[in-house]
């Protein structure tokens, strides 16, 4: 397959998946099958719960902003990325994680604000960092697997402390990457497996071993563990890009960061195509504090072209950040 149809496949499924999957949010298990019981029935970009029909989260939101700063400014700036966050968070928008909405407004300068929250709170192993991260992962791939993991951990670390969040979005870049290479990112799970910190490397290889399922997670789907594992469980047990994004927000739970992660994946392994046109049709992503713009289906398309434009050199981690690791 043409790499730009996995690449557009990718950043369009994220989107997708998360839209599709915020009216569900919270809800039980097989919410989204026992109202759409018939796949391609239409009608499943119903709206509700404060989402219009097609609109996309704070999920999508924060990967188009991770997007436009990489684009921007020619290469992965941390403050910069961290400042638009914060004019986003500052702007009202309608939904936005207790932890993500803490680090952003409590103050403090951009390399200090995740790790001072995790140091206070402890905890910090939300998802919040792997939902938006399938745009960085489309633009560092070239890169190659340190470069792509290494940029996954210095942007995890802007709002989440705990090292676990960093290395989950790392191995999704690395799936990612994989994946637009034309390669089995299911294949290669023991071979990222490898490249985990060790000291969460146990952890990550019990969510994403062959038969691990959902059922078996020990934490709420909010939690990064549970949502990685349960993006891959639906790429592994499925057949088709509908059918993945279907299966995650059957979850229930934290439907549309879970589905936005799977979009993501399974957009890039089934391509562009795979992805029904009666749910790119109402897609729509509102960037609140940006003067009312709204990106539909042909300005994602062309975030996705310009990510896949040229190699983006990554410049090393913050010292600062490396030094507040979680643990």
């Amino acid at each position: 397959m043409e790499r730009m149809r996995r690449v557009a496949g990718a950043v369009v499924g994220s989107a997708v998946g998360d839209a599709l999957g915020a009216p569900f949010e919270f809800g039980p298990q097989g919410a989204f099958s026992a109202r759409f019981p018939a796949p391609g029935g239409g009608g499943e970009m119903c709206g509700g719960g404060g989402w219009e029909p097609g609109e996309a989260t704070d999920d999508t939101q924060m990967a188009v902003l991770v997007a436009e700063s990489l684009l921007e400014r020619g290469a992965l700036d941390p403050p910069d990325v961290f400042a638009r966050f914060r004019r986003w968070a500052a702007s009202g928008p309608k939904d936005i994680g207790l932890q993500t909405e803490d680090v952003l407004t409590n103050g403090m300068p951009w390399d200090l604000a995740a790790a001072v929250h995790f140091q206070v709170n402890r905890r910090a192993a939300g998802n919040g960092s792997l939902m938006r991260a399938t745009t960085s992962a489309v633009r560092f791939a070239p890169a190659g697997r340190a470069a792509t993991m290494a940029a996954a951990r210095t942007l995890a670390a802007l709002t989440h402390g705990d090292r676990a969040a960093w290395e989950g979005t790392a191995v999704f870049h690395e799936l990612v990457r994989v994946t637009l290479a034309d390669a089995d990112p299911l294949a290669a799970l023991p071979d990222v497996l490898d490249a985990v910190h060790p000291g969460h490397r146990a952890r990550y290889a019990t969510v994403l071993a062959p038969d691990w399922h959902p059922g078996l997670a020990t934490e709420f789907n909010g939690a990064v563990w549970p949502c990685l594992g349960s993006a891959v469980w639906a790429l592994r047990t499925t057949g088709s890009y509908e059918d993945a994004v279907r299966a995650a927000i059957d979850l229930g739970g934290d439907t549309d960061t879970v589905a936005a992660v799977t979009g993501g994946l399974a957009g890039a392994y089934y391509g562009l195509e795979a992805i029904p046109t009666r749910w790119t049709e109402p897609l729509h992503v509102p960037l609140p504090g940006s003067d009312g713009r709204v990106l539909r289906l042909p300005e994602l398309l062309d975030l996705a072209h310009r990510l896949a434009g040229r190699n983006s050199q990554v410049p090393p981690a913050h010292p600062t950040l490396v030094r507040r690791t979680g643990p």
